[in-house]
């Protein structure tokens, strides 16, 4: 709405820039492989934007050396492999649609990490920072599993099941190592863990996660 003598001024000077990230080509490392299968009905997941109901029936699979990755995609993105460069190229039937302009990101990221996973692998380093603060990996008594015990000044020493897929490592009592091809499930174990001591601001004491870095406060005197 215009009103007479009113000055509308935006609350940012800068003009806004799109990342294009979507546009970005995937590169295939040597060895690398990709196929896109069809997902049966009965099996296909969905997912609503806008009102709107999107089925994901089809699935892009990336195979490597170290493992085999899906990434589950809607009908409307489209993949594709360069004749010259042989990179993967990742597209969406509308980009003037809202709903495809967000999510064709989205899914480039997702097959990018997949095809890092698939030949190079994923990790997070977890670091545990306070006077007697360390993990220790032990081994389960009835699956033979790896199990993650923390000490993290609890009552009760909180032990938690490598998931399948990780793999976890101890270079250190009071460093953690977590690998795997898949970056989420990489990343959801290592804040899971997090969860049991999240760093706290007044003595920087916690659990952190790669190169996680917090503000210091200072305490209130009374």
């Amino acid at each position: 709405m215009n009103i007479p003598g009113l000055t509308i001024r935006s609350f940012s000077t800068a003009s806004r820039v799109l990342s294009h990230v979507g546009k970005k080509p995937i590169k295939l490392y040597e060895g690398v492989s990709y196929t896109v299968q069809e997902i049966p009905s009965d099996f296909c997941r969905t997912f609503r934007r806008a009102n709107q109901t999107f089925v994901l029936d089809r699935q892009v699979v990336i195979e490597g050396p170290l493992g085999k990755l899906r990434t589950p995609i809607p009908g409307f993105v489209n993949i594709a492999q360069d004749p010259v460069t042989k990179n993967l190229l990742v597209s969406v039937a509308d980009p003037e649609v809202k709903v495809q302009r967000s999510l064709w990101g989205t899914y480039r990221t997702l097959l990018s990490n997949n095809v890092i996973g698939t030949s190079e692998g994923h990790l997070a380093i977890l670091k545990f920072v306070g006077t007697g603060y360390r993990a220790s990996l032990e081994k389960d008594e009835v699956t033979g599993g790896d199990v993650v015990a923390l000490k993290i000044g609890l009552p009760y020493t909180p032990k938690l099941k490598v998931p399948k897929g990780l793999k976890v490592s101890s270079p250190s009592p009071a460093r953690l190592v977590i690998e795997g091809t898949d970056k989420q499930q990489v990343k959801l174990f290592a804040a899971v863990i997090r969860e049991f001591r999240k760093p706290e601001p007044y003595k920087g004491k916690g659990i952190f996660v790669n190169d996680e870095k917090i503000v210091l406060k200072q305490r209130k005197v009374k």
